[in-house]
């Protein structure tokens, strides 16, 4: 009674934890919600461990806990995607232990029978396991991306086809035979198919990637749920995978894609040389006296912030920048596309660590119609969000995705680290456009310099 009422409580938590990280407003208490729901859970799994060596579980709290504290003090605002990928790798190893425990020793979870283990237990396993390898291996190669260590090769959509296809038949094999053999090559072609199925996706698309492996934990999570007989892991997985396809769907919307076209088309540029493309072209570049001189000029200003200013840690530049300019009368907004940085919500979360105030972020669909009337835009690395070839170029990979109307703005300022292509790979037209001065360097020293220029 008391580990039922315990996982009530957990549950609820969880829920209203995902209620309140739907808005950056309120993301704060959804955390709080979410901590104490899972030391619930924590409480409740110890009442309902069937052992009494209580100790060990008592440690591996205590172990896991400490290595949590750690990574959070010691991980970066910028490295977040990595870690977000990291974790969910973990869960994924998780399912698949938990499965192979399951079929290897039945007797320990009540799913066998005196004729053999139930035909719903070996489901339970059989894609447990395949979820779980998937996400595992997955979520590895979405760290590497993210991380820069592996850039992905094409990998042709027969093969993918073909694992697909395998697991398939191998699930089905493992359910009419319970072959121990099956089960371990049903889990190899499950994390092989893990790893070709994230290696050919793009830069551009790493987002949906992100929400796609997150709903993917939560599936096998709840597939452990099911295997171990434990309500919570279930309502929880289920929250998570729901959530997480619901996050996936609205990115792909965002991107004006489907999920399949993500998953099973080349993202990124197949030219070797796709970072030096626009290196020799003619641009109008500038200094950091000649921004201050316009935006002090300004009457509005909307900054547009990407993933240079998660790499440059620019956001505390650029909320002192906003002040700024408020003081002297000057609108300030900061514009947010979905798909920005490197997982969805990236760009929020940067800007709610420097206190910029909730009220002046907008996301895409609230601030496209702003830009024609706006004096000043400020790009801070963000370059694919904002790419006309997007609406222009039906050969490129983003062709059809809604970007920043930024081109619309009477002049924009954009701050990149050199004239290079962006994750996408694709070179932007906007940085050789007229009214378009480019402000090559690091991010957060350029924005210090036209907050200097303009105090003196």
């Amino acid at each position: 009674m008391i580990v039922n009422s315990l996982y009530l409580i957990a549950a609820i938590c969880f829920i209203f934890s995902l209620r309140g990280l739907s808005k950056a407003e309120s993301a704060r208490k959804g955390n709080l919600y979410g901590i104490f729901g899972m030391a619930t859970a924590c409480v409740a799994a110890y009442f309902a461990a069937s052992t009494t060596d209580f100790w060990f579980i008592l440690a591996a709290i205590v172990v896991g806990g400490v290595i949590g504290v750690f990574i959070a003090r010691v991980v970066s605002m910028t490295a977040l995607p990595q870690m977000v990928a990291g974790f969910h790798s973990l869960v994924g190893l998780a399912a698949m232990l938990i499965s192979f425990s399951a079929c290897f020793a039945p007797e320990l979870f009540r799913t066998s029978t005196s004729s053999g283990i139930k035909i719903m237990s070996l489901l339970e396993m059989g894609l447990g396991s395949t979820i779980g390898a998937i996400t595992f291996l997955g979520s590895i190669v979405a760290f590497l991306k993210l991380q820069g260590i592996y850039n992905g090769n094409h990998v042709p959509l027969s093969l993918n086809a073909l694992l697909a296809s395998s697991i398939c038949c191998l699930l089905l094999y493992f359910m009419l035979t319970e072959s121990e053999e099956a089960f371990l090559l049903l889990a190899a072609v499950s994390l092989l198919f893990g790893a070709t199925l994230i290696a050919p996706i793009g830069g551009a698309d790493m987002p949906v990637v992100v929400s796609m492996l997150n709903s993917y934990s939560g599936w096998a999570t709840s597939g452990i749920g099911f295997t171990i007989n434990n309500d919570l892991l279930i309502i929880t997985g289920a929250l998570v995978g729901a959530s997480g396809a619901i996050l996936s769907y609205i990115m792909c919307k965002g991107m004006n894609r489907s999920l399949w076209n993500v998953l099973f088309t080349q993202g990124q540029l197949k030219s070797s040389d796709a970072s030096t493309l626009g290196e020799s072209r003619a641009f109008k570049g500038g200094a950091p006296e000649d921004a201050a001189f316009i935006l002090k000029n300004a009457n509005s200003v909307i900054v547009i912030p990407g993933y240079g200013m998660a790499t440059s840690k620019a956001q505390y530049a650029l909320k002192e920048l906003g002040d700024l300019l408020k003081k002297d009368g000057i609108s300030v907004k900061y514009a947010i596309h979905p798909v920005a940085g490197r997982m969805p919500g990236h760009m929020n979360v940067l800007l709610a660590e420097a206190d910029v105030p909730y009220d002046d972020v907008f996301e895409l669909e609230e601030i496209n119609r702003d830009f024609a009337s706006c004096d000043v835009v400020y790009i801070v690395g963000a370059n694919d969000v904002v790419n006309p070839a997007a609406k222009n170029d039906p050969s490129c990979s983003i062709y059809g995705m809604p970007i920043l109307e930024a081109e619309k703005a009477k002049i924009i300022l954009f701050l990149k680290r050199s004239m290079g292509t962006g994750y996408a790979g694709i070179d932007n037209e906007l940085f050789y456009a007229p009214n378009t001065m480019m402000l090559l360097g690091d991010a957060k020293k350029t924005t210090e310099d036209i907050i200097k220029a303009m105090r003196e």
